[in-house]
């Protein structure tokens, strides 16, 4: 994910801010994706009305608010399924 300027856009901004004073001055600002992208509005939106004390909270909160298009391979898992047959190793309680 690359912020294209977002990032400098949300660090000089005045805090505490809310999030609908930021998609207000910066919700147009294009959020660049793997597999697109998105505007900081549609981003900040998905997560209600937020209050955000300093700049990495709004960081956070677009790290964990963007679409699919963020992640590469959706549903990709490098660990192999179980064979037919197999259930996994045995558990071990401690």
């Amino acid at each position: 994910m690359r912020l294209n300027g977002t990032g400098e856009l949300i660090d000089g901004y005045e805090y505490p801010a809310t999030s609908e004073e930021l998609i207000e001055s910066h919700g147009d600002e294009e959020i660049e994706l793997q597999n697109g992208s998105e505007t900081l509005g549609t981003v900040l939106a998905r997560l209600g009305s937020e209050t955000y004390e300093r700049p990495q909270d709004v960081r956070d909160s677009l790290l964990t608010a963007v679409s699919h298009r963020a992640i590469g391979r959706r549903f990709y898992s490098d660990r192999d399924a179980y064979a037919l047959g197999e259930t996994g190793p045995d558990p071990v309680s401690f």
